[in-house]
């Protein structure tokens, strides 16, 4: 019995530290390749080894995504009507995270790899899904502001992709994932749609 408590104290502690927030730091604003050259070597990828990214590459790929490069509060990426309707969901092995933009900071959603309910989810590090809250946008059916938040999150896939390529990771933006299940397990409110997929990785060895 003292055992079996003793272990059910480990997994907490363990769970528990897991859901803790991930504190990133100050994203790479200098550097990187030139922007021509990025382009030049954009790609879509579906196919990703193991190697886990640094916390440096989440914290300059979220901000590359959709942070603020302003002091105004404005991202690195439009929204139409600056809404910012979308926001950054990683999905991570030890847990799913939502990006902070304002703090520069992974908020922890879940503690548990959610990665599979993504199509080839698995094979990559990294998923991103791309969350957006439609109540942001205050008019035109739901069906009209979806869209418009689908479009929206393709500039963020882009500037993903570009710093992506940058880096020597792979990417790919996709449709392919279990809306219903994310729904549930990401604990979403009613006025959130799941958008879209992008799975990150190094290249396979």
């Amino acid at each position: 019995m003292k055992r079996y408590l003793a272990l059910v104290l480990a997994l907490v502690i363990i769970g528990g530290l897991q859901a803790q927030p991930i504190e990133l730091p100050a994203p790479h604003k200098t550097g990187g390749m030139p922007l021509m050259e990025a382009l030049a070597r954009r790609s879509t990828s579906h196919e990703f080894g193991a190697r886990e990214l640094s916390v440096q590459q989440l914290a300059d790929l979220c901000w590359a995504g959709f942070g603020m490069n302003r002091p105004n509060g404005k991202r690195t990426a439009p929204s139409a009507s600056n809404s910012q309707e979308n926001e950054i969901y990683l999905l991570l092995k030890k847990g799913a995270y939502v990006y902070d933009a304002a703090a520069h900071r992974l908020q922890p959603v879940a503690a548990e790899d959610l990665r599979t309910l993504v199509r080839g989810g698995e094979k990559a590090p990294l998923v991103i899904v791309y969350i957006a809250d439609l109540s942001k946008r205050d008019s035109g059916s739901p069906e009209s502001r979806k869209k418009v938040a689908c479009i929206d999150s393709a500039f963020i896939s882009e500037n993903i992709y570009l710093y992506c390529a940058s880096e020597g990771l792979l990417t790919g933006y996709r449709g392919g994932f279990d809306e219903k299940a994310l729904t549930a397990k990401l604990d979403l409110r009613a006025t959130q749609a799941v958008i879209a997929v992008q799975p990150v990785g190094y290249p396979a060895p």
